[in-house]
């Protein structure tokens, strides 16, 4: 093992090397061949190598002759035939202008928001968020301008073409249990598949009203008892179009497809008077204390106060084709309108001149279809929800205080219905074909929180209970769906009620020192 190594790679270097320093005596010193030139090499390069290489103990090279050559250094490529860095294009940065932003503003920005109390910080948040469509922090980042947006209508073939029916938001991860069957289901025989009427309506008093066909039943959800409430018989083929609840739920209000207007009261189950004007059929009611707003098929809005003789005090033209929604806003302040012409008109109730008035605080023609879904936001009275038929599948929001769009989602479905839930942030709604489903999105992040599906038809219309907890949707497969969606945890309203309780009396000791 300890014998020196006669044979190997580094042995048969190491004779190689010795050969060159000790060339053979029998080569005659006449010749003039090649051979001879290699061979008068300098030998001290040959054993420098061979000492390097016992040092390092490096491996041999595969190609004899050719480890200790070296390339020409004038031969190398000096300069890159393609770029070298990526230059960008810096105009649109305004680095100066940055910089000074930075260095002045970011002092007393600092400085505003350490004085503001928690309520003006969140409110502030929140208007951010409202005007900018989403939370500013997510665009540190983003310092260029954006790129410029697709004009308005326009889709892509190939998209639609290759995107499937399923929405491809991810889903968020709940921290509550949200049911995906309903908790009730009811027969609805007769309901009309109609995408522009108005069939169902939920009192204070815990009473649903549906409208099927020429009649309205009263379904108690307390105690579950059925009531006829009116039946048109009509050999015509009247029928109801439309039904809308008061805010003291004790007096409703019923469309018919005759034009005129009923209104009912449901404790005694009598008829008080009957209102006519339009006409056509009234699609839309919607009251606003004792003014009562009706939308009909010719696409006027009349005004009638309930409470004298002559009811219609007001008529409204905003609209070329049927008036499909119709929502007064909690403030009273705004009257949100939808037609079948694709428009959505925002009306002004500012000291009365709502009621003549010929031209809409602002017309919004965005949506590609028909505007039936309509809600109004309950903690922020000035941001209203919209939806499209068909042939828009959006669901936009809007800032009616300065008539700013805030921002839109693409729900690749009919949008038939709106519903808000103050308890917990969210917005759901209501879709035809093809899923013909609920969505739940968290707002105003517009990701999806759950999915409810069930129905075999379109959903056509949706209602929230009094306490608002449970949504009921009517489809066009003649059922009644309720699904308690928005349940209250009991354990996390008592934490919320002590924090609030706390802060209060911490303001209070405030205010007293």
């Amino acid at each position: 093992m300890d014998a020196p190594l006669t044979r190997g790679p580094l042995a048969e270097r190491l004779q190689k090397e010795q050969t060159r320093v000790h060339p053979i005596s029998s080569t005659p010193l006449n010749t003039s061949h090649n051979s001879s030139v290699v061979s008068m090499k300098t030998p001290s390069k040959g054993l420098n190598r061979s000492v390097a290489s016992l040092g390092h103990k490096s491996q041999p090279c595969k190609t004899p002759g050719s480890g200790g050559r070296k390339k020409t250094p004038g031969k190398g490529v000096r300069t890159p035939s393609a770029a070298d860095r990526f230059i960008p294009n810096r105009n649109a940065t305004q680095f100066d202008a940055s910089h000074y932003k930075l260095c002045t503003q970011t002092q007393v920005n600092e400085e505003t928001w350490s004085t503001m109390s928690p309520s003006q910080q969140e409110f502030k948040q929140v208007m951010a968020e409202n005007l900018n469509g989403e939370s500013l922090q997510k665009k540190i980042i983003s310092f260029n301008e954006k790129p410029p947006q697709a004009p308005e209508g326009y889709q892509n073939d190939l998209r639609v073409l290759y995107s499937t029916s399923k929405i491809a938001g991810s889903m968020k991860k709940m921290t509550r249990y949200i049911p995906q069957v309903p908790e009730r289901i009811l027969d609805a025989p007769d309901i009309i598949d109609d995408y522009y009427l108005s069939l169902i309506d939920w009192s204070v008093h815990n009473v649903l009203a549906v409208a099927l066909g020429g009649s309205v039943y009263l379904w108690s959800a307390s105690t579950g008892d059925i009531t006829l409430l009116m039946d048109l018989k009509s050999p015509s083929g009247d029928y109801i179009s439309c039904t809308n609840w008061t805010a003291d739920g004790n007096h409703l209000a019923l469309g018919l497809s005759t034009g005129s207007v009923e209104l009912w009261d449901a404790a005694c189950q009598k008829k008080l008077r009957t209102m006519n004007g339009h006409a056509a059929r009234v699609g839309a009611l919607s009251w606003n204390s004792h003014i009562l707003s009706s939308g009909s098929r010719t696409g006027s809005i009349h005004h009638h106060d309930v409470r004298v003789a002559e009811h219609h005090v007001g008529t409204l033209q905003g609209h070329s084709q049927e008036v499909c929604g119709l929502k007064w806003s909690p403030s009273g302040k705004y009257l949100a309108s939808g037609g079948n012409d694709n428009l959505l008109n925002i009306w002004q109730a500012g000291g009365g001149s709502l009621l003549t008035s010929s031209e809409p605080l602002y017309t919004f023609n965005q949506h590609q279809s028909a505007v039936k879904a309509l809600a109004w936001c309950p903690w922020q009275p000035h941001v209203l929800a919209s939806g499209g038929g068909t042939a828009d599948r959006h669901i936009r929001f809007w800032n009616c205080n300065n008539g700013a769009s805030l921002s839109s989602v693409d729900t690749r479905s009919q949008v038939c219905a709106l519903l808000w839930s103050e308890e917990y942030k969210e917005l759901i709604s209501g879709h035809g074909f093809m899923q013909n489903q609920l969505i739940i999105w968290k707002y105003p992040s517009m990701s999806k929180a759950a999915e409810l599906t069930g129905h075999t038809a379109r959903v056509l219309h949706m209602c929230l209970s009094p306490d608002g907890t449970t949504v009921v949707s009517a489809g066009a497969d003649e059922t009644l769906r309720l699904w308690k969606c928005f349940a209250v945890d009991e354990q996390t309203k008592k934490t919320k009620s002590k924090s609030q309780g706390g802060d209060a009396r911490s303001c209070l000791r405030l205010h007293m020192r």
